[in-house]
């Protein structure tokens, strides 16, 4: 396909971050490029490659990381403070608009830079050389990062010993992925075989007593208090653990991926403080896809509650400290797939809130199984507004009023934001 140098007007943002100039033969998507801003750019099919800014916007920003435009990590350093909260908090907006529903929309809380206590960064071993980052934006090539502002200090800090862990671990030629979680005292690394286009492993480690003995050398001088390749544990001086609620929480080895947690510790506690003001006059609560039990202890305060999730690994984790939580209220776990045995009408009659956080696919057999319930209050949290829209229809439709859906941009300079929507179901 022939490239093509044009000069364009960029009219506005599209989902990704992109500017967006219409043309006759459609939107051309231009990364880096705002609304009201003349540009050059070389294009090619729907996208544009930027060359020059002709004309630049009063809203563009000095970006704070030296990364940005090639680390595919962020997308929005450039943009000013006001186009960046209307775009991030239109992203709600027009998701909930597509399922025909106008919400009343809260001002967006946002979480501040260098707050992200997780980070899955990617390394290939070349020549010799390890290569540790984020992808460019669109291919495969790996951005070595020598900074990142988006993540908590002790990631940030702890990116040269990262990169030697990768070495240690990785054979020539190999590639794999790395979970970097920052818990009490320390770094969680969880190393997974990358996948190829087909999502096959490529390859394994060469875990042998040598290289075992190089990385527990080098997490000891590098903060880290556990690692672990393909799940099973490599090296541990303390299991990781997190404060939830007041509560330790040990950090699971999980399979297929490290347990889920907020993205940041100032977002957690701001969804929980929504959740504790909707939910006040309830008694007993089911707090389902719990994981760790991110909400379960800030909920159990002040009501009963019963916690549900289909991870194996969190539900064990939960279970151990429900046992050692002090001055809250009685708390019941069970491990189930909610996805594929929702709670049912009977069983949610019970009680006087539900609040769920599901994985990006949302909850529809949940939401579903709630509509025809007689809970009063729902509060669905959830990182794509796209699926927690498509729920709270699904809840409209049966009978619910949505009272106010709260944004919270943890995702900082992504084109992802969290967001949480309080129902009540409308009296007869």
């Amino acid at each position: 396909m022939n490239r093509d140098r044009q000069e364009l007007d960029i009219v506005r943002l599209g989902a990704q971050g992109d500017g967006v100039a219409d043309l006759a033969g459609g939107p051309v998507f231009i990364a880096r490029a705002l609304p009201g801003e003349r540009v050059v750019a070389e294009v090619r099919g729907d996208r544009g490659r930027l060359i020059e800014i002709v004309r630049a916007s009063p809203e563009r920003s000095l970006p704070p990381c030296p990364h940005f435009g090639t680390c595919g990590g962020c997308v929005a350093q450039h943009m000013g403070a006001t186009l960046y909260r209307d775009w991030k908090r239109d992203m709600v907006r027009t998701a909930f608009a597509h399922r025909g529903l106008e919400p009343h929309l809260d001002e967006m809380i946002v979480v501040p830079p260098g707050t992200r206590r997780r980070a899955t960064f990617s390394a290939v071993k070349r020549d010799g050389r390890i290569t540790l980052g984020f992808h460019e934006e669109g291919t495969h090539t790996l951005v070595d990062l020598t900074v990142c502002p988006v993540v908590v200090p002790a990631i940030a800090q702890a990116l040269p010993g990262l990169h030697k862990i990768a070495d240690a671990a990785l054979a020539e030629g190999g590639e794999l992925r790395m979970a970097v979680t920052a818990a009490i005292g320390g770094l969680d690394v969880a190393l997974e075989n990358a996948t190829d286009n087909s999502g096959e492993k490529s390859g394994t480690f060469p875990m042998d007593p040598k290289a075992r003995a190089r990385i527990a050398r080098l997490a000891a001088d590098t903060g880290v208090l556990r690692v672990t390749a393909n799940s099973e544990l490599v090296v541990q001086s303390v299991a990781p653990k997190f404060m939830i609620g007041g509560v330790e929480v040990l950090l699971p080895i999980a399979r297929g991926g490290p347990a889920f947690i907020q993205a940041t510790a100032e977002a957690e506690a701001a969804i929980c403080e929504i959740l504790a003001a909707s939910t006040k006059k309830a008694r007993r609560i089911a707090d389902l896809f719990s994981g760790l039990g991110t909400f379960t202890f800030g909920l159990a305060r002040r009501a009963r509650v019963f916690a549900a999730d289909g991870d194996k690994g969190s539900i064990e984790s939960l279970t151990l400290s429900v046992k050692a939580a002090m001055g809250v209220k009685p708390i019941e776990t069970r491990l189930r797939d909610l996805f594929g045995e929702p709670l049912s009408r009977q069983e949610l009659d019970g009680f006087d809130a539900v609040v769920f956080d599901p994985p990006r696919a949302g909850a529809k057999a949940q939401a579903e199984m709630l509509a025809k319930s007689k809970v009063p209050v729902v509060c669905a949290v959830s990182c794509s507004p796209a699926t927690l829209a498509r729920d709270c229809r699904i809840l409209v439709d049966g009978g619910y009023s949505i009272e106010r859906v709260v944004p919270v941009d943890q995702f900082v300079w992504s084109p992802h934001i969290e967001a949480v929507a309080v129902l009540q179901r409308k009296r007869a």
